[in-house]
């Protein structure tokens, strides 16, 4: 009896420090969904009062970039916490024995050691502006804004020391680790001997499993430390990120996408287009891509279309008489199409990269130019996946006006926003963020109050929540590479390469075949968004040189990036597929094959026939 009712005493207790353990996960979560909601509501005060011509809201953009600030830290933070990070797929083949126990904490430690520098790096950007201080519309200094960047990665460097072993031993290696990276920060001379040592370290740890925006961090401090430049230039670089007007775009249209993939939004979608289409020979196929496609648009080839339409798309394809493989093979596939449709992430990364390199690229006129690539690629997999389903679908569905009408009404506020969207930008009564500040509101009041998939106060949190966190991911990532970047072309790595192509390279036919087969290798390696911070700084002037259009460049970029994803050995939608449905890597190598060998085809059409991406732009003048 006494025993019982000293357990009963330590219920309280255990409860009490177990919501202590929960509370910041809570605060940074809370703050996360502020951020993202003033982010929304001050673009669109500003649009309203600017159409009403009664007010406007001093500072708006200003005021918008600091709260992506916020958005890119403290979502990197939840990710932290939540292990979201953006990594290589090679884990999957560390198995989970000591090998993995080790794997964790050697990155556990890299990453530690890392972000505590670049913590020590942003502190050192806020105390220089603190002491010539800047302030926002309003009088508010900006770097009580900055504070978040230091607070944020200091947190995230203490996650990481965690997360490097549950044991003390382990941990006490991670705050070693930080300890001799800070030291190593004021021997440029050891930085320059142990580079290459340290460098190969550190791409090893890429293959462990280690973020990439660790990598890119790490090697990025490795660089500047060699050259005896003070790390406070990474940092500094953030801002080269932040300020361009239509990054706060990303966040936005990410969490838009993930309010629509919370809900019923794609089982209605599935519904309209099978209404359409599901009467056609293969029609099923051509469902799967077109439902894809337009989710793929949304989310940014993040892996959410296979996890949120892939479970409803692969079962109807199985049931309907499609052979294993080629479902497999098709839902992975179609997970990849739509990257060059509005409103894309990638393009409108695409366009402050090369903008910031000094070779404008409208967002706009990329969108323009993506349009016809970009149904041909959906085009050829779905004219396949006619072709195999003319020989084996069991039944067709019966064409009917009236469950056409019926699931174009159903579906009527999913299928109005990519219009919606298109009209407003296009128009130019909107800008881009406000676009995409529009386009979140809309999927916020049509999923939670008019089809009343998301309740308010429960699934949007959590989905506003996923969309901060993949951000998060994102946009460190994003900014370190800047740093990495800065270095490559303050070392005019861009005109070594471009002197070393010109001199063995003579052709443009040969160049762009040279390029495509990069582009698909660092599709491969690469996740798409620190591919193009990374690399278009170094062949958009090689693409110029060659006299090769840059926003045909662009195109042939993203377009090679989507083939990427599909790139073995390690091309992520090949990891996710696996995973979704329970399928040996091997296997969904061998399936996807066939759809690789024919957007391949695609690709090198879109990169040889210029034309294609820009007959469209030239008609319309621009």
């Amino acid at each position: 009896m006494p025993q019982n009712a000293a357990t009963d005493d330590e219920r309280p207790r255990a409860g009490f420090f177990a919501s202590l353990r929960r509370a910041p996960a809570s605060v940074e979560r809370w703050i996360l969904i502020a951020a993202l909601a003033g982010a929304t509501l001050v673009p669109l005060a500003d649009a309203v009062g600017r159409w009403s011509g009664r007010f406007h809201v001093p500072g708006a953009s200003a005021y918008v970039q600091q709260l992506t600030l916020w958005i890119a830290f403290v979502g990197a933070l939840v990710a932290t916490r939540q292990q979201k990070h953006i990594t290589l797929s090679t884990t999957e083949f560390l198995g989970h024995g000591r090998l993995r126990r080790f794997a964790r904490l050697v990155t556990s430690s890299l990453a530690a050691a890392t972000i505590a520098v670049l913590a020590y790096a942003a502190y050192q950007v806020v105390a220089a502006d603190f002491q010539r201080p800047k302030t926002l519309p309003g009088g508010v200094p900006e770097w009580t804004s900055e504070c978040v960047m230091p607070i944020a990665l200091g947190l995230m460097a203490l996650g990481f020391v965690r997360a490097a072993s549950p044991r003390l031993g382990g941990r006490v290696i991670a705050v070693f680790t930080i300890g001799a990276a800070l030291a190593l920060g004021l021997m440029p001379a050891l930085a320059a001997e142990w580079a290459w040592p340290l460098a190969i370290v550190i791409l090893a740890a890429a293959s462990f499993g280690a973020p990439i925006f660790v990598i890119m961090g790490a090697l990025a401090l490795l660089l500047f430390f060699k050259d005896g430049t003070p790390v406070a230039a990474v940092s500094a670089e953030v801002y080269r990120l932040i300020a361009s007007p239509i990054l706060p775009a990303i966040p936005l249209l990410t969490a838009c996408g993930y309010v629509l993939a919370e809900g019923q939004a794609s089982r209605r979608l599935l519904r309209f287009f099978k209404a359409g289409f599901g009467w056609a020979p293969g029609g099923l196929a051509i469902i799967v891509v077109a439902v894809c496609a337009l989710f793929t648009t949304f989310t940014g080839g993040s892996g959410v279309t296979i996890i949120a339409v892939g479970g409803l798309v692969y079962p109807m394809l199985r049931a309907d008489g499609y052979p294993a493989g080629f479902s497999l093979g098709l839902v992975t596939a179609a997970g990849s199409l739509g990257l060059l449709f509005p409103p894309s992430l990638p393009v409108i990364l695409y366009s402050v990269v090369a903008t910031a390199r000094d070779i404008p690229v409208p967002a706009d006129s990329l969108y323009l130019a993506g349009l016809a690539p970009g149904l041909l690629l959906a085009a050829i997999v779905a004219v396949y996946g006619v072709i195999v389903g003319r020989r084996v679908t069991k039944t067709r569905q019966s064409f009917s006006w009236r469950e056409l009408a019926a699931a174009s009404w159903t579906a009527k506020w999913e299928l109005l926003l990519p219009i919606a969207i298109i009209g407003l930008f296009i128009s130019g009564s909107m800008s881009m963020v406000e676009t995409a500040a529009f386009a979140f509101v809309y999927a916020v009041v049509t999923q939670s109050f008019f089809a009343r998939d998301v309740h308010v106060t429960r699934a949007l949190p959590q989905a506003l929540v996923k969309a901060g966190a993949l951000m998060g991911a994102v946009l460190i990532l994003l900014a370190v590479a800047m740093g990495l970047t800065s270095y490559l072309v303050d070392a005019e790595i861009a005109d070594l390469l471009l002197g070393w192509v010109q001199e063995h390279i003579h052709s443009r036919i040969v160049f762009l075949l040279a390029l495509n087969a990069l582009l698909l290798a660092v599709g491969c390696l690469m996740d798409i968004y620190s591919a193009i911070v990374v690399v278009v700084p170094l062949i958009a002037p090689i693409g110029l040189a060659f006299g090769v259009d840059p926003v045909h460049l662009g195109v042939i970029f993203l377009a090679n990036l989507e083939l990427g994803f599909l790139t073995p050995p390690i091309g992520v939608n090949l990891f996710i597929s696996s995973s979704r449905f329970g399928i040996p890597l091997l296997r969904v190598y061998r399936d996807t094959f066939p759809f690789l060998l024919i957007l391949l085809l695609g690709v090198l059409a879109i990169t040889y026939v210029p034309d294609m991406s820009l007959g469209l732009l030239r008609l319309l003048g621009r």
